[in-house]
Order: C-alpha cells, then sequence, then structure tokens
C-alpha cells in the first residue's frame, strides 16, 4: 500500500514538473525568437520527454537489483507509447474539436519539421531494434556516439528551417509569475522564466528517483516482470503530459506544436536514450521489448501515411494507432 501510495505521489511530482517545464519552454522558444516547429520538436518535446529519459539513468546510478530491465523499458516504451496511444489520443482530440478547429480535420503543421520527425524515427528506431537483437560491444560504443552526433545535427536541421515564431498572444501566462502582483506573467523577465526550468528539472529529478525505486518493490511483491511494468507503467506516467499539452495545443489548431511535441519526442527517444542504453547496458531485448519497438515502428508508418501524406486525421488511423497499442497489452497478458 505505502510503494502505490509513494509510486503515485512521484507520478504527481513528474506531472507538475513537466507542465511547469513545457510553460516556461514555450516562453524561452519565444523569447529566442525560434519557429513553432522548433518549439515544439526541441522544447517542448525535450521538456516533456525529460522524465521518461531521466528514468534508465536514475536506475543504472541506483545499481540496485533489475535497474537494467526497468532502464531498457523506459527507453523503449516511450516511443512505442507515443506512436501508437499518443497519436490515437491527439487525433481523437482533433476530431472531437474537429467543429471548432478553424481548419477542421485538416492538418495545419510545419509540414518539413513534421517530415523530417517521423523519417529520422523511423531510421533510428529500426536501427535500435536491429541492435537489440545481438550486437557485440565494440560496436555498441561507435553507434552511441554516432546517435549522439547525429541528434545534434538534427537539431541544427530542425533550426534552420522551423516556420513562424509563435505570437506572444497564444502563449499561457508564466506559472510561477501568475501569484505576483509585481509580476505581469503575460510579459516575464527572462530570469523568472529560467527560475522555473531550474525548480521544474529538479522536480522533474526527484518524481523519476522514486519512480525508479518504487516500480521495481512494487514489481518484486506482486511476481511481474520489471521490465513489463517499465514498458507499459513507465511511460504512461511520464509521458502523460505530453499528451495533455498536445490535448489543448490540437483543440486550438496549433498542429505544429501538438504533433511536433510528440514526433519531436519519438526523435529525442530514439536517439540519446538509446545511446545510453548502447554505451551502459547490455542491450540485450527481451521478447517484450522487441515486440514493444515493432509496434512502435508500425505506429510511425501509419503517422507518415496519416499525417504527412494525406495530412488529415482519420478514423483508420486512429483505429490502427488503438489496435497497435491494445495488441501489445494483449501480449503482455498471455505470454
Amino acid at each position: 500500500m505505502t510503494e502505490a501510495l509513494l509510486l503515485a505521489a512521484s507520478f504527481a511530482v513528474i506531472l507538475a514538473g513537466a507542465l511547469l517545464f513545457t510553460n516556461a519552454v514555450e516562453w524561452l522558444g519565444h523569447r529566442l525568437g525560434l519557429g513553432e516547429g522548433a518549439v515544439g520538436s526541441l522544447l517542448a518535446a525535450v521538456g516533456t520527454a525529460m522524465p521518461e529519459s531521466l528514468i534508465p539513468v536514475v536506475a543504472m546510478l541506483g545499481g540496485q537489483e533489475g535497474a537494467e530491465e526497468v532502464a531498457i523499458g523506459a527507453i523503449v516504451g516511450a516511443p512505442f507509447l507515443l506512436a501508437t496511444i499518443a497519436m490515437f489520443l491527439v487525433g481523437a482530440s482533433a476530431l472531437g474539436y474537429a467543429k471548432r478547429r478553424p481548419q477542421g480535420r485538416d492538418l495545419k503543421a510545419h509540414m518539413p519539421t513534421l517530415e523530417r520527425d517521423l523519417t529520422v524515427f523511423l531510421v533510428f528506431f529500426a536501427i535500435a531494434l536491429a541492435l537489440g537483437l545481438g550486437t557485440p560491444e565494440e560496436v555498441r560504443y561507435p553507434v552511441a556516439i554516432g546517435l549522439v552526433i547525429a541528434y545534434g545535427v538534427y537539431v541544427r536541421a530542425t533550426l534552420r528551417g522551423s516556420g513562424d515564431v509563435q505570437n506572444e498572444d497564444t502563449l499561457e501566462p508564466l506559472v510561477i509569475a501568475m501569484g505576483g502582483s509585481s509580476v505581469d506573467a503575460a510579459n516575464p523577465p527572462m530570469g523568472l522564466i529560467v527560475f522555473q526550468l531550474i525548480a521544474a528539472l529538479a522536480a522533474i529529478v526527484a518524481g523519476a528517483h522514486l519512480f525508479v525505486e518504487e516500480l521495481i518493490h512494487i514489481a518484486e511483491e506482486i511476481g511481474i516482470e520489471v521490465i513489463v511494468l517499465s514498458l507499459v507503467l513507465a511511460p504512461l506516467a511520464t509521458e502523460l503530459p505530453e499528451k495533455a499539452n498536445s490535448f489543448f495545443w490540437v483543440r486550438d489548431g496549433k498542429d505544429s506544436l501538438a504533433l511536433g511535441n510528440i514526433t519531436g519526442a519519438m526523435v529525442f527517444q530514439s536517439m540519446l536514450p538509446v545511446a545510453f542504453g548502447l554505451a551502459f547496458t547490455s542491450w540485450d531485448l527481451d521478447k517484450f521489448a522487441i515486440v514493444s519497438m515493432a509496434l512502435g515502428l508500425a505506429g510511425g508508418v501509419v503517422a507518415y501515411w496519416a499525417l504527412r501524406l494525406r495530412g488529415r486525421f482519420e478514423a483508420p488511423a486512429l483505429a490502427i494507432w488503438a489496435a497497435l497499442y491494445v495488441a501489445f497489452v494483449a501480449f503482455v497478458a498471455i505470454a
């Protein structure tokens, strides 16, 4: 009972920290003059992917039994969730708000950024899956370094072509400034934005540390493999802020931010955390990790077809994304 309460507490801390983080990075992106594609695919995506990315690091640093399973599960579970259930929920939100959205069901996003995100994800997540089928250390370490360099190239390309700068009127007031009578939350100073970023990151780190400890304890008590819980529970808990932000953005027709927030995180999760896994774990994927990655790649293909090629939110794509997620849960239940 205590473990469950602590797990819920860690979830609340992670959620609060991530929401504060994304609120601050939107303001930071505006102040830095970044286009919506870069704000969504880089600043917002990395901010909301931070909790999930810290879990494998904290797990390996803790050195507890089962830590490697938690690390690998967190690394491969997040892209799977983003490419399936997150896409489904955002698409369903777009259809539900079709009458409110200025563009209806049509997609109004920065297409070069969207195409870049999905292509990079499909290529590098496929490489990560292939390496997990059996690769010697001599190969893993150079590839890990290559992934870090490749992400730097991706960031540069995104910054150089990311669309228009977000209008200040579309930004939510800075959360930490809303209670201060002497500070205009709708036009906060740079120092306050940075302070909120640091405070939010501290909350994320603390929540991730507690989450890892309680996840292992609960897995031991109920006799479920740690890798299963980390593949299903960890991504749902730590990626929830990402979906919540995208719901609001897609409702208001801000598709570049809504989808960039997801596809940018897919890119990030398929490169930097995978590089960490290759360098600091055995990267020997079991059947659960392999199936989740294969289904995640399938979800990415559907996203490319529906969003990039057809440029619309449509029911068939939503049905496939939901089916892919349900298929994995069913596989876990019967395996």
